[in-house]
């Protein structure tokens, strides 16, 4: 997408690890573009410390993050890159061997490689800093302590890179510097307990494209009934799992799209009623769908706790009648599967084949995929595609056992896939 990034940076090289998540996952929640993260320390236990929370924060964020790192060779962006990173900043002035710049381009894409520069390195020195980046096929720049000036916007127009600028916004103003061309987001710790929403409207307000929520019908377009109101129906936004049922009127439905938290019309209690205002279980809009009627929104959300005032998860928890049926979405046939695989692993039951793989180690399982795949090989040169079906199936299992076994599960394997689409 085209539109302008606010991205809130964290210097983890001070932080304990909960600190840097907490901040992270409220960045997230509300309403941040991508994250930087940062450590550049050259301490061995120190960058793989990092690198290890990287990893952790991978499964607790579900928008883009940079990581920031110290990186002498080839094998540093790698694993920077396998924690799930978006990118890896690289800092210019710590790189000594600055080929390495291309050969991770060339490895990675030129999308996963920027390079953080001081503006002042870009203004005074002999060589071209810009052309000398484009030539490494560095995908992004990102320039520090920008004093804004007519010189120095040129300059930065001039780029034939796309370029962050990283600001703390005690001098500059975040429109000046985020509206300038080439610029495609700015990186900032000013909205550290401050409302991202709020200035993305602001910078809306100004012309500014900016990832804010804006419905594209207005209220009076939709089917209210005779006291304004319209149900909301409630979904996870990962499983789709129904959560809830509410109703918003106009003004539940308007603060809902400015602040990205849904906000609904209690009729019990005749008052807007903000979800998780006092249980702290808010949610976090993703999507919201008008159906062919325009009289019910269908809202994706990221849930923070259980939905029901109960305690459930859902609010439709109570069975009424049921009959057995063959779920074979393959989504929850994968996670039902390895679920019980790493419940095994949890709680080993005698006799259990899966306990026995465990036992055995990892060569064993190792060993078993490789069968596996060799036999996959010699199905698909067979006609017919039953037995390659049943081969496939032993396969994906052994795999899910190397997964369990390794610390990997389907979110860490999709959200790579998703990153190379």
């Amino acid at each position: 997408m085209s539109y302008k990034k606010i991205i809130p940076y964290i210097n983890a090289e001070s932080e304990i690890p909960a600190n840097v998540l907490k901040m992270a996952k409220s960045y997230s929640y509300g309403g941040a573009d991508e994250l930087f993260l940062y450590n550049y320390s050259k301490d061995e236990i120190s960058r793989e410390e990092f690198l290890s929370l990287a990893k952790t924060l991978s499964k607790e964020i579900d928008i883009p993050f940079t990581l920031g790192c110290y990186v002498s060779r080839l094998e540093d962006v790698k694993k920077a890159v396998y924690t799930g990173a978006t990118s890896v900043m690289i800092k210019y002035n710590l790189l000594e061997n600055k080929a390495l710049l291309m050969e991770s381009a060339e490895r990675f894409g030129s999308a996963k490689i920027m390079v953080e520069l001081d503006m002042a390195e870009c203004m005074d020195a002999e060589e071209d800093v810009y052309h000398t980046l484009s030539e490494y096929k560095v995908g992004c720049v990102m320039l520090k302590h920008v004093a804004l000036s007519s010189n120095t916007q040129a300059k930065i127009e001039e780029c034939k890179i796309k370029v962050w600028i990283r600001d703390s916004l005690v001098r500059n103003d975040i429109a000046s510097l985020i509206s300038i061309d080439n610029v495609i987001g700015v990186s900032t710790n000013f909205f550290e307990n401050k409302d991202i929403m709020k200035a993305k409207h602001a910078l809306k307000e100004e012309g500014i494209d900016v990832n804010a929520f804006e419905s594209k019908l207005l209220f009076s377009d939709f089917k209210v009934d005779a006291n304004g109101l319209l149900p909301v129906v409630v979904q996870d936004y990962r499983s789709n799992e129904v959560l809830m049922l509410a109703y918003m009127n106009q003004e539940a439905y308007n603060k809902t799209i400015m602040g990205g938290r849904m906000t609904y019309y209690s009729r019990s209690r005749s008052q807007l009623w903000l979800k998780g205002e006092t249980s702290g279980h808010f949610q976090y809009v993703k999507e919201l769908t008008l159906d062919c009627d325009n009289d019910t929104i269908l809202a994706k959300v990221l849930q923070i706790g259980p939905a029901c005032h109960t305690g459930e998860k859902s609010c439709f928890h109570k069975e009424l009648i049921k009959k057995e049926y063959n779920n074979a979405d393959p989504l929850h046939v994968f996670t039902d599967v390895y679920n019980i695989i790493m419940d095994r692993k949890v709680n080993p039951k005698e006799g259990s084949y899966t306990n026995y793989l465990f036992d055995k180690g990892i060569d064993k399982i190792l060993k078993k995929c490789g069968e596996e795949a060799t036999e996959i090989v010699i199905a698909a040169k067979n006609p017919g595609a039953e037995e390659l079906r049943y081969e496939i199936a032993d396969y994906l299992y052994h795999l899910m056992v190397l997964m369990a076994q390794c610390g990997l599960d389907w979110n860490d394997v999709t959200n790579e896939l998703a990153h190379r689409k």
